[in-house]
Formats: C-alpha cells, structure tokens, sequence
C-alpha cells in the first residue's frame, strides 16, 4: 500500500510551509487545479504539515463515489460556519446538513429525515408562485433601467436568489431590490466566506500574525449575526405560526419518522444558517455563468430564446412549462460541466470500512484513512477522455437527453453524490429554469464589454467577476405591458401585449436627422471608421447613435439610414458582432426587415483568401434577403493596400452621402474643426479603452548587434487578470515623443498648454475638460497613421501657394499617399504653405488604439506573469521624411523594469490553443521571427509539465531565422527544452542553411519537404498543426504542405491537383490545422 500511495505525484514544496506555494492564486481553487494540470489526474500536496490528495478525473471520481467505500466530508468552508457555541439555555451546540461530519451524525440524520419531504417534487412545485414573485422583480427592475443600464450580474442575481430561498422557505421578505446595499446577512456571509477561502493565502496567513489583525473577531462577530437573524425568524415564525406549508414549518413542527421528536431550536437555526447560504449562493452563480455562456455563444443564446418562444411564447409562464424547457435544462447541465459553482467534494474512507486505506485504479494508487481527497469536478467535468478535445467548449448538445444519459457517472457530479449530495437541487432548478424562461421571453441580452474574459471570485463558490450585461426589451414588450403580462391573470395578458404592440414612442423634435452607425470591431479599425463617420453626419445633417451591432439585435430602427461597419477573423464576426450576425442567419421571416434602409461597408484582408470579407458579405446578402432595401451598394477595404481609411471616406463621400443628403454634398469637402479654448495650466491624462495597468518586469534585446532588433518584456499582470497559452495581449501605447515635439513646433503650441473641448463637440475626445495638448497628442490620437484622401483634399484646400497646391494634387493623383506611408503630419510639414488650424488637424485624426501581441510565456510556469516577443520598427521612412518609427514597437522599447504599461487580456481564435488532452494529441508549429511567441508559450506549458513528470505526446517546431548566432530566438532555452524531449526542433537559416542546425535549409519550407516524412507520421498521429507568421511565411508553408500531401497521395497512385489540395486542407482548417497571421 505504501508503495501504491507514493505512486501519487508530490511536488517537493518548503520547509514547514509546504506546497502553500504553489497553489498561490488569487482563486484558490484554480491555483489547486494548475497542479493536475501539471502532474495528471491525481497528486498530493502538503500544507502546514498536512497532507491532502486532489483528483481531477471523471474516472477517479466514479470510484471515489463509490458509497460502500468512502463518504462525504464537509469542506472547511462548510465546517466553519458550524455553531461551536451552546446556546442560551445549555442546548449544545448543533450543525447544520452541509456542515455536519458525517452521515452518522445524529443532526444531520435527524435533519435529512425531517425536510426531505419538504424537499420533494409536489413541495418544490407548490412554490412556484412564490419564485415567480421575486423573479417579477427582477425582471421588472431590468425593465425600468433602460437598454443603457450595466447590469451588475451576480449582485442582481444574488438578491433575486437570496430573496427567493427567503420568501419560500421561510416567508421572510429581505427585499432586496428595494434597497440599495445588500442586506447586512449576505455581507456578513460574504466576508465570512471570504475569510475562509482566502486562509490558504500568503497574504492572509502573514496578516494574521500581526498583533492588531482582527480578522477572527471580525469573522466570529459575522457568524453570531448570521446565527442571530436564524434565530430571530424562527422566533418570529413561532411568535405568530402559520398554515403554510414551508421549510421553516416542516423544520418547527415536523416529526423524525423514526424517532417521531421535533428538532431543537439549536437545530433548526443551523440549518437555516446553512440553507440561507447554500441555497443562494450556488443559484446565483448558476445563473450568471449560464448568461455568461450564453452570450459568448451566441449560436446557443438564440436556441434558448427560440425555445422559450416556442414553449411559452409571450403569455405567462406556467408550471407545466418548465418540463418542456429541455434545451434551458441542458443550458445549465453544461455550464454546471464547465463551472460548477461548488467546484469541489471531499470524501474520505467510510468509518464502518474494515480497510485502513484503499487501492484506486485497480492498485495504480492507494490512499489512507486519514487522507482527504479533494474531488476537482471543475477539473474531472472537463476530461477530455469522456468529452473530448472540445471539452472546455460550451455546447449544451452534449447535454441532451440519451447524450447526458450515457455521461459516465463521474463526469458529471456538480450536486455532490450519494445521500448527501444537494437536498435542495429540485428547489435550485425550478428557479434557475423559471428565471432564465422568463428573462429570455422578454429581453433581448448583450454583453456589456463584448471582449470580456471570464474572471472568477470565490467564496464558498465560484461566480464570475466584472461581469456585466445590458437588456433591452424584445420588441413590442414596454414596461407598463410587462408588469401586466407578470401580475395580471391570464386572460388579461392577451389584451396587453397587443396594446404594446401597438403603441409607438414618439420621437424626440431635432434639426437633424436621426442614422444609426453599427460596428463590428475586435481591434478597433471598424469602430474607428464608425466614430469618423459620426462627426461628418453632423455635417451632412444627421444626428449619429453609434453602436457595437450586436447592440442592434431584434431592434434595427426603420426610420433612419443603418450604416454597418464590420470586419471578418477568420471568416467570424467580431466579438461585439457575434450575435448581431446569428440572429441575422437565423432569421425565418422573409420579411421581417422590411422598411429598414442600410448599407455596409466591409474591411477585411486578403492575405486570408479564404474568408475575404465573408462577415460583410453575409451581412449584406442576409439584410436584403429579409426584405431590407440597400441605400448603396456595399463598401470594401483591404488592409493588405493600406487604404482603409482613404477607402472609407471615398465610399462615404462618393456614394453614402450624396444616397442620404444629396443636397449637403459640399459639406463632406470642408474639414472639420472643433471649438477648443486653451490655456496653460496642468495638464492630466484620460484614457479610455478596456485596459488596467500592469508592471514590467523585464525588458531586454533578444538580437545581435546591428540584426533587426526583436526584444523580449515581461509583466505582471493585475488581479485576476488570467490568460491561457495562445491568447494575446492588447497594449494601449503612447505615441513616440519625436511625432508630439513634430506637431507642438508645426503649430507653435507651448510645451504645457492645454485645451479644453466644448461639450456637444461631434468627436471621440473628452469633452467639457481641460486636458493637456502633450497628453492629448501622446496617449489619444493616431499621428502615423498615412494620410486619408480626404485629409488629402482638405490639404489642398487649406494650401495657400499654388506650386505646393500642384504637387499636393500630383500626389493625389498618383494615389502614393498610401504607398509612401505619408501622414497627415507629414504633410503638413513639407507643404507648409497649407494654412491649417490646430483644432481642425485634431479633428480630422482618428483614436489611438491598442495592438495585440501574441503572449509567449504559459500561466503554468507563473499565472501572475505573462510575456511578449516582438519587433522594433524603425527604418527609413518611405516618404522620404526621416525615420518610419512604430509607435507601439518604440513604445515598449523605452519601457524599463518598474514601469506601468497598459494592458488586457484578448481571446486569440478559440481554436489557437494547445489540445484540451496533451498526452494524446501530438502538436506541430511552423513559423519565423517574432512568429515563434505562441510556440514559446505552448513549449514552456509542456516544459512544465514535463518537468512535474507527465508523460506527453510528441511536438515538433519548425522556425526560421536569419542564423544561429545572431536572431535565434531564446535560444540556449529552447535548447534545453528539446534536450529534455519536450520538443523536437527543426530550424532553417536563410543566411546560414549549411549550419547543422538547419541541414541545408534556407526557409521553414524547404525544412518541411526535407523532413516530410516526420511530418507525414506526425500528421498521422493526430497531430494538431499550428502556425504562425507573416502573410508571406502562411503562404510558403501552405504551399509547403501542398506539396506534402499530393506527394503522400501518388505515392499511393493517386493524383491530386493544387486546387483539390486548397479544398482538403479547407475542410480540416481549425479542426487539425490552425493559423495566426500577423500583417
């Protein structure tokens, strides 16, 4: 057994302390969970001492499921909150269900058999009303707020759970939508829960030790009032009983069936206490990871709202409803797979077990007695041996009737197991079933911030953070017809909904006319284009709203011109278009978008052939194949020619404007000019984009002397800022200080002056503040970007010379502006005749924007850190005019160790990401340069596991450089990864190809036909193929492996053309081969 015992893998942890170290995280748990990460399905740690056992298979926790050989265990959590105290009459102290030891505890047996039958079905259903009346609240409450309104998610959905255990179990009203703070119960749970979660914390610990910490007290005094309010509603209840057939009644005047004796006072204020806390807490975050789900999948949302639809349609909901709600109940199995709110079950050996210790996997390990073993359902409902290489992939399908059957029993245990699992699961799902049917009825769901990253805080459970939505009322819903379809009788809803339907908001009385400007935007280019195309409507006689399109869905306005501006990632929508492009495919009604007028203007480029423009194109076809009238053909740019700006204000120009307001045509051709008031006084800095600052810790030069520079940086990151390896991360940068001291001497502007814009001014930038012009010019606006045709023409306009005027007409004639990458800066300063205000130059400049890198380092090897490889940019400009500096390249080149940078985390293509199995699914990368970044990351996440001794299937790299010696990237690293056999390392040098590193090979091309038979079993194993580079280095490879496959065909004589070629690897793209094209 011993033997058997030490076959789980311990890491060696500190002295005294253990492993407390390495499972440091903001989330304990996830810190926990990075260890089976590292070391499989099981390991041991060590903390303070003891020793625990953490497994996080489907198949380990079938077998510790096993009732006749191990039981449950109360979490720490859950034992804390146990009364410890007699009470005032000498009754000892008593536990409630979830915090009792064991099932031979005598509280929790007479417990269990007391409110079982108030947990059963005909019970649950009984209080139907009563959560139909809280969820009312809610519903109405989002109603009042407005489509506008940030929905705080989890604290709304903690009121709405917390006032429904509440009302149906005990028939106490908190009313906590009718208060602004919470009431002091759940914060005086919460940050006792807290308290608990956060012992495993260094920080913590190290608090305690200092003599005026007073977090114990603070902890015990929280306690003592949870107890307190328990007791008062119970006293309250037998002060002044009723009939109602409730948990609080069945707990004060129901029996024991086997020893017919009424459970003490003591006893019941336990569990009340605990059923307050459980029953909530676990419902709430239920809810808020399901909408989170949902809105990040938007395929997924609109089967739920469809269903809702079809079931209940805009009548009241029922009772017998909710049986029919078979895709919603899949919705929540699946999110419970995914994020379980209770992710984590201890259970230990039986006491009425004659074993000392127990064998697992057929003797493989063994376990003690007096080991705790920590169930990781967060990790084991994730198994990729039972759900395969998409198991971290929301997709209720799976969940599905015979699907879910045929689960193998331990891949699936979000409710516990066993007699003790939740008491309370019938309750928890009527109401999440009831509030996700009534929700989606009536509201269309948006996030707020479409490039949210989950982010988890945990108490007792998990819920996500930072995460909010926005609701707007499904069309034909007002408020008034929606708190009568909620409280009315039945045959009084019919009445109202067909009056909403026919009540129409009058507009607000405006000299302009109203447009609606969509954009579809993950790096900003497209929202760019939207806001550009605002401050020009004003001209044109227009008032803009300006919204991301999935702000539009089910509400396109048919009274007013819909522009849409939107771009493709490899042939998807961007994040805040996702479900704006859904609801479009899923459109029946051929007819529904009748009298809506829209256009569309597409970016896109072209170095992915493939998927050229597919989203803007969809969009166009799927808008007037439901009867929407075009205003203007569609609009098109391609960033491989540098124009998308140019591009857009000709196709505005041209063709919107004069389609829209044909008589303010000359309109477009005056610049525009903000009304500013300056003056000299200190300046401050605003910044508004979705970033937060981190640290850097490393910045250094990866290259030789005198080769292309490409540096290395390092960061820590902010609080529960996490990513995964592949993800990249987005850097809001200052303009270099040589571009700000350019455009400060062109205009004669002091060195601290500082301006305030006139609010109601149609532009990006702050208004109705003083803001300094040197901040304004560095950390605002675009001053590289090349010059517009429209900043062109404005030029020659402003151009009081008429030999300069020739040559600026030249240059627009010859269309080189782009070519020669000339700004508008540029411009200005070698034709200096042109006569240009400085507001006007502002104006006509769009916002500064962040740029993504791809992260090259893995949270396995330190979540905290994360970094970037990158490339310095600075060379002759084309224009002629000096140096071409890039302004985000320059600026992380001037970081040091010690400086704030900001950033954020950024979702990468969901498929560039190691496989969900590594011991199975061999991996193989192919890039150059800075293209190695990702492949950093994946190798030092293999490295580590690797090192914490996993067994893993093969990887092989293929890079190019320049040569060994001077541009190898992380070199002496790599080597040492592929020495310890964590990769297999083929490089191709194209000044050096006869190195012994490279075997004869100039480019990672001839690399790959040299070595094609490697590439060939490679690919046979299953390997999931990677890669990533310039547009030329996708190009070679993709011919490459052209050439690979139709030699591997006629060596079996057949004969396979290039085209058919291009088709086979089509149909594989993203499900074997994954590609990263940086431009």
């Amino acid at each position: 057994m011993t033997s058997a015992r030490e076959n789980i893998p311990s890491p060696s942890g500190y002295p005294l302390i253990g492993n407390i170290l390495d499972v440091q995280d903001e989330v304990p748990i996830r810190g926990v969970e990075r260890m089976i990460d590292l070391y499989g399905p099981i390991v041991k740690l060590n903390f303070m001492g003891t020793e625990s056992i953490f497994i996080g298979s489907a198949e380990l926790v079938e077998e510790l499921c096993d009732e006749k050989r191990f039981w449950k265990k109360p979490p720490s959590a859950l034992s804390d909150l146990a009364n410890k105290k007699a009470g005032p009459d000498g009754e000892r102290a008593h536990r409630g269900m979830f915090s009792a030891p064991s099932e031979e505890d005598p509280d929790w047996q007479q417990a269990h058999r007391t409110l079982m039958p108030a947990f059963g079905p005909l019970a649950i259903q009984g209080m139907f009303d009563e959560m139909h009346d809280i969820a009312s609240q809610l519903v109405l409450k989002w109603a009042r707020m407005g489509p506008d309104d940030r929905i705080p998610v989890t604290s709304d959905f903690t009121r709405l759970t917390l006032d429904t255990i509440a009302l149906c179990a005990m028939d106490f009203r908190f009313n906590s939508f009718y208060q602004d703070d919470m009431h002091p119960f759940i914060q005086a749970m919460n940050s006792s829960l807290s308290a608990a979660s956060d012992r495993s914390k260094i920080g913590s610990m190290l608090k305690k030790l200092l003599p005026w910490d007073r977090t114990d007290q603070k902890v015990a005094q929280d306690r003592e009032f949870m107890r307190k309010v328990s007791r008062e509603m119970v006293q309250h209840r037998q002060d002044n009983p009723t009939e109602k057939n409730d948990l609080l009644n069945a707990m004060i005047h129901g029996k024991d069936p086997k020893t017919g004796e009424r459970m003490p006072d003591g006893l019941i204020g336990a569990n009340m206490v605990t059923f307050l806390i459980a029953g909530h807490e676990t419902t709430s975050g239920l809810l808020s990871f399901a909408f989170l789900n949902l809105l990040q999948n938007p395929e997924t949302y609109f089967k739920a709202q469809e269903e809702v639809k079809r079931v209940i349609g805009r009548g009241k909901m029922r009772p017998e409803h909710l049986k029919e709600l078979k895709y919603i109940d899949a919705v929540l199995r699946e999110t419970l797979r995914l994020t379980s709110t209770i992710p984590a079950f201890v259970r230990s050996i039986r006491s009425d077990n004659p074993n000392d210790f127990e064998h697992l996997l057929g003797g493989k390990y063994a376990i003690n007695r007096s080991d705790p073993v920590i169930c990781l359902i967060g990790k084991s409902q994730r198994d990729p041996k039972v759900y395969g290489d998409d198991a971290n992939e929301f997709k209720p399908e799976r969940m599905m009737d015979d699907n879910f059957v045929r689960l193998p029993k331990g891949a699936w245990k979000p409710f516990g197991t066993g007699v003790r699992a939740c008491i309370g699961r019938a309750f928890a799902w009527q109401e999440a079933q009831m509030v996700m049917g009534l929700l989606l009825q009536n509201f269309n769901f948006r996030l707020d911030d479409p490039a949210y990253k989950m982010k988890v805080k945990q108490t007792l459970t998990i819920k996500p953070e930072g995460f909010y939505m926005r609701a707007a009322l499904r069309e034909g819903v007002t408020a008034t017809s929606l708190q009568a379809t909620l409280s009315s009788p039945e045959e009084n809803v019919k009445a109202a909904v067909n009056a909403s339907q026919q009540r129409n908001d009058s507009g607000l009385a405006s000299d302009l006319n109203p447009m609606t400007i969509l954009y579809g935007s993950n790096t900003g280019t497209c929202m760019s284009l939207a806001q550009k195309l605002s401050i020009d409507a004003r001209a044109n006689g227009y008032r803009a709203t300006v919204m991301d399109m999935d702000a539009a869905v089910d509400v396109l306005p048919k009274d007013q011109p819909v522009v849409i501006i939107t771009a493709s990632y490899e042939g998807q929508p961007p994040d805040n278009a996702d479900h704006f492009i859904t609801w479009l495919e899923r459109l029946q009604d051929k007819e529904v978008l009748n009298g809506v007028h829209f256009t569309v203007f597409g970016c896109g480029h072209s170095d992915w052939t493939s998927t050229y423009q597919r989203i803007p194109t969809l969009c166009d076809d799927l808008m007037a194949d439901h009867g929407g009238e075009r205003i203007v053909d569609r609009g098109l740019s391609n960033a491989a020619d540098g124009n998308m700006f140019s591009d857009f204000d000709t196709w505005a120009d041209g063709r919107l404007w004069p389609a829209i307001a044909p008589d303010s045509a000359e309109a477009t051709k005056t610049s525009p000019v903000l009304d500013v008031e300056m003056s000299s006084q200190d300046r401050t800095t605003y910044l508004r984009q979705d970033v937060q600052t981190a640290k850097v810790l490393d910045a250094r030069c990866l290259t030789a002397a005198g080769e292309p520079e490409k540096r290395h940086l390092e960061v820590e990151l902010p609080e529960n800022m996490h990513y995964e390896a592949g993800d990249y991360l987005a850097i809001l940068p200052l303009n270099p200080l040589e571009n700000v001291r350019r455009v400060q001497k062109h205009f004669s502007l002091p060195v601290d002056a500082t301006l305030t814009i006139k609010p109601g001014a149609a532009t990006f930038l702050p208004t109705g503040v003083s803001i300094s012009i040197h901040d304004l010019l560095r950390g605002f606006v675009e001053l590289s970007l090349p010059a517009t045709k429209k900043d062109l023409q404005a030029c020659i306009a402003a151009c009081q010379d008429s030999t300069q005027r020739a040559a600026l007409e030249k240059l627009a004639e010859q269309d080189a502006v782009t070519e020669k990458h000339i700004s508008l800066l540029d411009l200005l300063d070698s034709y200096s005749a042109t006569e240009m205000t400085f507001s006007t130059f502002l104006a006509m400049l769009p916002p500064l924007r962040t740029r993504h890198y791809s992260i090259s380092s893995s949270p396995l090897a330190n979540p905290e850190k994360c970094t970037i490889t990158y490339a310095i940019i600075n060379e002759a400009a084309k224009s002629g005019l000096g140096q071409y500096i890039g302004v985000t390249s320059s600026y992380l080149a001037g970081l040091k160790a010690g400086d704030d940078v900001l950033v954020s985390v950024r979702s990468t293509n969901k498929f560039f990401h190691l496989p969900a199995d590594p011991e199975t699914t061999p991996i193989m990368m192919l890039g150059a340069g800075t293209g190695l970044a990702p492949f950093r990351a994946f190798i030092q996440e293999r490295a580590t596991q690797v090192a914490a001794g996993r067994s893993l299937a093969p990887a092989m790299m293929f890079m190019g450089c320049r040569s060994s010696d001077t541009d190898r990237l992380y070199a002496s690293e790599i080597d040492a990864w592929a020495a310890a056999g964590t990769v297999d390392v083929r490089y191709a040098f194209s000044r050096d190809p006869e190195h012994e590193l490279a075997s004869g090979c100039k480019y990672i091309s001839d690399r790959m036909l040299r070595d094609k038979d490697d590439v060939r079993k490679l690919w046979r194993a299953g390997a999931k193929v990677f890669t990533c580079g310039s547009p030329a280095v996708s190009e070679s490879v993709g011919r490459a492996a052209i050439q690979i496959l139709k030699g591997a065909r006629a060596d079996k004589g057949e004969r396979m053309t290039d085209e058919e070629a291009k088709k086979w690897f089509a149909e594989r793209r993203n499900e074997r081969f994954v590609v990263d094209v940086f431009a």
